[in-house]
């Protein structure tokens, strides 16, 4: 039980905070460095891309020595908030968010071996959905951080604290368990998989690179959209990341519904509800008004966790005897498409109508929803 609530905070410091707390003030970095709100975009994709790449690292030893894993996304995540708090120019804040982004890339594939070996197998499904879903909980933090800062810098200082506090607590929970490694006759060997694993992979991998690419408008840019229409006070955007954690917390039945409607159907379902979302935040910066806002970025947070949670069960299906390193391919996945919309609709957030970006959003979304039925033989 210790290992899972330290591994749900780490979670929610370095995806709810030192990840997606870039896009969270963005409204506050208009305000208070409109510098580099030019960057905004760029900086968004090369968090995704850091976050690909940490991913990409743990392929190789995420199944065999999580715990150093885990350190690392601490100690990244905890000097990327101390960077973007710092950062005045355009270059150190992508710099700085670009070293936050590590975090998250390092943490998911390592806690995934890590519960498998302390949680029982009949409840390992429902525990990494638990520990998914602590991103809510992290993006619910920085909102209420949001509220309580005079400014930047001292928000993502405490930010930077929330991150090392979170990363030494796992590190206590784990000492003592030796190694943990996974059990069964591939254990210690490289995490190599053989062609028919990698087609295993195929379908997932496209479905999250699509759905990634129309997630990243609601991650980047959703908060600046909603308050430069004038839908949502600048003062309460806080309120759309408490919104959308809370509405994460449903992130966590992903594993009861895969049980129940398979992973094609829960993947599915997960995406239609972004679809839905990105469409909902259209109609509040048209017509709909500031409770559509927040409506759309609760249904948001359950779609976007649930989806996540369903990639860690999808790896953990096709690769059994290496999921961190199954999850490090799917997240890296979603994190590449994520990466690509931030920077396509960094290009022209700042021309285009925000009713148009969202509704193209959506597109992706479904489009992304429809690949993994697609590829159904």
């Amino acid at each position: 039980m210790g290992v899972a609530i330290a591994g749900t905070l780490l979670i929610a410091a370095t995806y709810g905070m030192a990840r997606f707390g870039v896009g969270l003030f963005a409204p506050y970095l208009a305000a208070d460095r409109p510098e580099l709100v030019g960057v905004l975009g760029w900086a968004a994709a090369a968090q995704f891309t850091s976050y690909s790449l940490a991913a990409a690292l743990s392929i190789r030893w995420a199944d065999h020595h999580p715990r150093w894993g885990l350190a690392l996304a601490g100690a990244t995540a905890t000097l990327g908030c101390v960077g973007i708090a710092a950062a005045t120019g355009p270059a150190a804040f992508i710099a700085s968010v670009l070293v936050a982004g590590l975090g998250g890339g390092f943490a998911s594939p390592a806690l995934v071996p890590v519960l498998d070996a302390v949680v029982a197998p009949e409840s390992a499904a429902t525990a990494q959905s638990v520990v998914n879903a602590g991103t809510a909980i992290g993006v619910i933090g920085a909102g209420l951080v949001a509220f309580g800062a005079s400014a930047i810098g001292p928000a993502w200082l405490f930010m930077a604290l929330v991150c090392a506090a979170a990363g030494a607590a796992i590190w206590f929970q784990l000492r003592g368990r030796g190694e943990l490694r996974p059990a069964g006759p591939d254990a210690g060997k490289s995490p190599t998989a053989p062609a028919g694993a990698w087609r295993a992979l195929a379908v997932p991998c496209v479905a999250a690179v699509v759905t990634g690419v129309g997630s990243a408008l609601t991650w980047t840019f959703g908060p600046l959209l909603v308050t430069t229409s004038g839908t949502v006070d600048p003062e309460r955007v806080g309120w759309l990341w408490i919104a959308l954690g809370l509405g994460g917390f449903l992130g966590a039945l992903a594993g009861r519904l895969v049980e129940r409607i398979g992973l094609r159907g829960a993947w599915c379902t997960c995406a239609g509800a972004l679809a839905v979302a990105s469409a909902g935040v259209a109609w509040s910066v048209g017509p709909g008004g500031a409770w559509v806002a927040y409506a759309a970025m609760a249904l948001f947070g359950a779609g976007y966790m649930g989806l996540t949670s369903v990639l860690i069960l999808w790896a953990r299906r096709a690769w059994p005897r290496h999921p961190g390193a199954g999850t490090s391919v799917l997240f890296i996945a979603v994190a590449t498409g994520q990466a690509a919309g931030s920077a396509g609709f960094g290009l022209v957030q700042g021309s285009a109508d925000p009713v148009l970006l969202a509704a193209v959003a959506a597109g992706w979304c479904i489009l992304g929803g429809l690949v993994p039925l697609a590829g159904r033989r």
